[in-house]
């Protein structure tokens, strides 16, 4: 296989980072494009009870195994497969079972947080940061968390004011600078998304 690109995308909560994923990758052949959740790579605190591990703050940096998934795209990269973790997230456990990632021409690494570690986004040969108004954000993470995660209104509510604000602000907002393109909009954006494409294309044909 010749050289694996690694593209990735950070951005706030809520901000459209997987719509634009999606949307890449399934404007490719499936067998020449991958995708990577940075979620998947959360920590196991199997030690703790579930109340306990509610009530970590899951966007901090500490709370991602980041150097595992280091390790995975740099596998990648090499043309190693790779077994991504499972991470479920109404009970914040680790699952046993893992996820089988074969190297592909394109791979697409999302997360908030994926710009933050320098040596997780130094194997980022494009940077995208999806930027999205605040408002629109977290009516989304309101709707994904209740619907999607089994959470209750109060809890959301909560955790967006003790974690997710402070640390988007703290973490995510500044690791905008790093961005080779940022998207406005996020999936709504055709125009950079076909910009985008237009490169991805003749990767995944090469």
């Amino acid at each position: 296989m010749s050289e694996i690109l690694v593209i990735g995308i950070a951005g706030g909560t809520g901000s459209g980072k997987s719509t634009v994923a999606s949307r890449l990758a399934s404007a490719m052949p499936e067998s020449r494009c991958s995708t990577i959740e940075h979620d998947w790579y959360y920590r196991d605190h199997h030690s703790l009870d579930a109340k306990e591990r509610a009530t970590l703050n899951f966007d901090h940096p500490d709370s991602l195994d980041t150097e595992l998934l280091i390790e995975h795209i740099s596998a990648l990269k090499a043309g190693q497969a790779i077994d991504a973790p499972y991470y479920d997230f109404k009970t914040h456990r680790r699952l046993e079972k893992t996820r089988r990632i074969e190297p592909t021409s394109v791979v697409i690494v999302e997360g908030i947080l994926t710009f933050v570690e320098t040596r997780l986004r130094n194997l980022f040969d494009i940077k995208l940061f999806v930027d999205t108004d605040a408002d629109i954000r977290v009516f989304r993470r309101i709707r994904r968390d209740i619907e999607q995660r089994g959470r209750t209104f109060q809890s959301v509510r909560d955790q967006y004011y003790n974690s997710v604000r402070p640390m988007h602000l703290q973490f995510v907002e500044p690791s905008k600078r790093w961005a080779d393109l940022i998207i406005p909009e996020g999936g709504d954006n055709q125009v950079a998304l076909d910009l985008i494409l237009a490169r991805l294309v003749g990767v995944a044909q090469a």
